[in-house]
């Protein structure tokens, strides 16, 4: 059963991923009309939120783009970074959607910073517990139910985390499409190029979350669905 869920939503995953890049690479070549690269957008409107102490990078790669609230700084790929696209502009604008959040200590991302940590120890943890039921181990002497609120509770905590990400990255988008068409940086036909490009790009973690999801309900089931 594991296996199916991981085949299936692999598959969906790669289905949209392999839509995202189709929408950005059609987007990139369309030039935007008021002739702003990326990292012009990017600068543009932190300014505009009066944001000054986070700094617009360029970094290596194709849709590595994020922001980092450790050292502040928006990272943007070189085909964004220098695009003067539609796909640039949503991008570029998105990621600065998160360095707003981020100054005005957005409660979503707060709390999604907050679970970092406990996300990465608990993706650690499976992976002893896994490491370990292959080898055949300390799992062979552990209770059932101990394993079982082991694997469910740092799998609750990947779940909770992808599910906190979701209005995280809707938020940022909304903020980005929202300055975009008020500040006229970009047309009609551009915006709404920048809303389905941003939409496409939030699926992937909508696929993740629905993914945590079901693999969640599937080891509570495994472990604790039989019990009276």
């Amino acid at each position: 059963m594991i296996i199916l869920i991981v085949v299936v939503f692999a598959i969906a995953g790669f289905v949209v991923s392999n839509k995202l890049k189709s929408k950005f690479k059609r987007y990139s070549q369309t030039p935007l009309q008021a002739n702003l690269s990326g990292a012009e957008i990017a600068k543009l409107m932190l300014a505009d939120n009066n944001i000054t102490d986070v700094q617009v990078l360029s970094v290596e790669g194709q849709l590595t783009d994020h922001y980092n609230p450790a050292n502040k700084t928006v990272n943007l790929s070189p085909d964004v970074y220098y695009g003067r696209n539609a796909a640039a502009a949503a991008v570029a604008s998105h990621e600065c959607g998160h360095a707003v959040q981020h100054a005005t200590s957005y409660a979503w991302l707060n709390l999604r910073s907050t679970l970092v940590p406990l996300q990465n120890s608990a993706g650690k943890i499976l992976n002893i517990v896994l490491i370990a039921s292959l080898l055949g181990s300390f799992l062979i002497q552990m209770p059932y139910e101990i394993i079982g609120f082991i694997v469910v509770g740092a799998y609750s905590i990947i779940t909770l985390f992808s599910l906190v990400t979701l209005p995280v990255e809707f938020d940022a988008s909304n903020r980005a499409l929202a300055w975009v068409k008020t500040r006229n940086i970009v047309t009609p036909d551009e915006y709404a190029m920048s809303k389905d490009a941003l939409k496409w790009a939030a699926m992937t973690y909508v696929v993740a979350a629905l993914a945590a999801l079901t693999t969640l309900a599937y080891y509570i089931m495994v472990f604790f669905g039989g019990r009276d």
